[in-house]
C-alpha cells in the first residue's frame, strides 16, 4: 500500500536535511545562548543566524523585528494583546469570520472578559472578504485589524496590502496571521503597512513548537510571557535553540526554492482537482480558484460524509482532512464553510488536500485511483450513516 501525505496545512514533515542539521544542538552545541562560555557563544551565534534567515524570507528591515515564539498561536495572542495595550482609547478589533481558532477564540475571550468590541467581517461564497463591510467597521476606536494572509481550509488569499493600507489610513495597527502563507508565497514587509505577522515553523518543514512574531521597527510590545530578558525582553524563557535553528534553515530553503516549488506544487494540485472533477462533475471547488495557495484544494462532494471519506482514505494510506486540525472532533461543517454558506448537501462532504514539495505525480495518480473506488462505495453516502 502506498503512503501519501496530503495534509500539509495541518503540519509538514521536518525536512530530513534540517533534522540532521539540528540534532547537534541537542548534544554537542547544547549551551544556553545567554551564557558567556564557548557553548553559550555557539548557541548565541546560531540564534542570530536563524533570526537573519527569517528576516531574509520576510524581507524585514531589521533582524530585531523577528521575535521567536513557541508557535503561531503564541504569536497571534501576543500581537492582539499588545495592540490593545498601545492606546487605551482604542478598544475595538476587526477580524474576519474565517480566521483560525487561534484568533477567534482569543477574540471571544476579549469580548466576554475584557469588554473589547469585536467586528467580524464576513466573506462571500468564494471566501473573499467583504471589503465594504470592513471599510464601514474601521473607526477611531479600532486598535487593531487582524486578517489572515491565506485561509487554512480553502487556501483563499486576502489582499493583505490593501487591507493593511486601509487600516493605517484609519490610524489602526494591522496584524496578519500568515501561518499558511509564509514559505508558500513571496512576502515583503520592508516597506509595507503590515505592523505584525505571525508564522509557525511546522508549516514549512521545521519542527513544531517554534514560531515567529514579526514586529515592525519602532512598535512596542506587551510581553505575553514574562520573567526573562530573552528576545530583548519581549519574550521570556530560554530559547529553544534546536527548533529555532530548524526554523532558520527552513526559512532559508523556502527563500531559495519558493518559485520553483510553487509551480510544481500547483501543477500537482490542478491535476488532482481535474481528476476529481472527472470522477464527480457535480463536486464543488471551495475557495477562490484565482487567488489561493498553490498547494491547497478543498473539494466538496454532494451527499457524501467527509468523516467516512477520510476513514476510507486513511485505510488506503492517504492522509487528508476536512478542515482545520485545530477544530477537529466536530461533526458539523467548519466555521469557514458556514461563513461561505456552502450548501448543506455539500458542506458535510468537504475534503481538503494540501500538498508540499515532497509530493509527486505518482501520489496524485494513487489518490485518484482510490477516490474512484471510495466515491462509488455506498458506505460513503451521508444518508445511510
Amino acid at each position: 500500500m502506498r503512503l501519501v501525505y496530503l495534509d500539509n496545512n495541518a503540519t509538514t514533515r521536518v525536512d530530513p536535511e534540517i533534522l540532521s542539521a539540528i540534532i547537534p544542538y541537542f548534544s554537542e552545541h547544547f549551551g544556553n545562548p545567554s551564557s558567556l562560555h564557548a557553548w553559550g557563544r555557539k548557541a548565541k551565534t546560531a540564534l542570530r543566524t536563524a533570526r537573519q534567515q527569517v528576516q531574509k524570507l520576510l524581507n524585514a528591515k531589521e533582524e530585531q523585528e523577528i521575535i521567536f515564539t513557541s508557535g503561531g498561536t503564541e504569536a497571534n495572542n501576543t500581537a492582539l494583546l499588545s495592540a490593545l495595550a498601545f492606546d487605551p482609547e482604542r478598544n475595538e478589533i476587526i477580524t474576519s469570520r474565517v480566521e483560525h481558532p487561534a484568533i477567534l477564540s482569543l477574540c471571544a475571550w476579549l469580548q466576554k472578559y475584557r469588554d473589547i468590541k469585536i467586528h467580524y467581517i464576513g466573506v462571500d461564497a468564494k471566501g473573499c472578504l467583504d471589503i465594504e463591510a470592513y471599510r464601514r467597521a474601521l473607526n477611531p476606536k479600532t486598535a487593531l485589524v487582524s486578517f489572515m494572509y491565506a485561509n487554512n481550509e480553502t487556501g483563499t488569499l486576502f489582499p493583505i496590502e490593501i487591507l493593511s493600507r486601509m487600516a493605517h489610513e484609519a490610524g489602526s495597527l494591522f496584524h496578519s496571521d500568515a501561518v499558511q502563507a509564509i514559505g508558500k508565497l513571496p512576502v515583503s514587509l520592508h516597506n509595507s503597512d503590515i505592523d505584525m505577522v505571525s508564522l509557525s515553523g511546522h508549516k514549512l518543514h521545521a519542527p513544531k513548537a517554534v514560531g515567529v512574531l514579526y514586529l515592525r521597527q519602532g512598535l512596542k510590545l506587551q510581553p505575553l510571557i514574562r520573567g526573562g530578558h530573552q528576545e530583548r525582553g519581549r519574550r521570556g524563557g530560554t530559547e529553544n535553540i534546536p527548533a529555532i535553528v530548524g526554523l532558520g534553515l527552513a526559512a532559508e530553503k523556502a527563500f531559495n526554492t519558493i518559485s520553483k516549488d510553487n509551480a510544481a506544487i500547483a501543477a500537482l494540485r490542478d491535476k488532482l482537482e481535474q481528476g476529481l472533477l472527472a470522477l464527480d462533475s457535480k463536486a464543488l471547488i471551495l475557495g477562490d480558484r484565482e487567488h489561493r495557495l498553490s498547494n491547497t484544494l478543498n473539494i466538496a462532494f454532494e451527499n457524501k460524509d467527509s468523516e467516512a471519506l477520510l476513514t476510507f482514505l486513511d485505510q488506503s494510506g492517504i492522509a487528508a482532512s476536512s478542515g482545520s486540525a485545530c477544530a477537529s472532533g466536530s461533526i458539523e461543517p467548519s466555521h469557514v464553510l458556514r461563513a461561505m454558506r456552502v450548501p448543506y448537501p455539500f458542506a458535510h462532504g468537504a475534503l481538503r488536500f494540501s500538498f508540499s514539495r515532497e509530493n509527486s505525480e505518482e501520489d496524485v495518480s494513487y489518490v485518484l485511483e482510490q477516490m474512484n473506488k471510495i466515491l462509488k462505495d455506498p458506505r460513503s453516502n451521508r444518508d445511510i450513516l
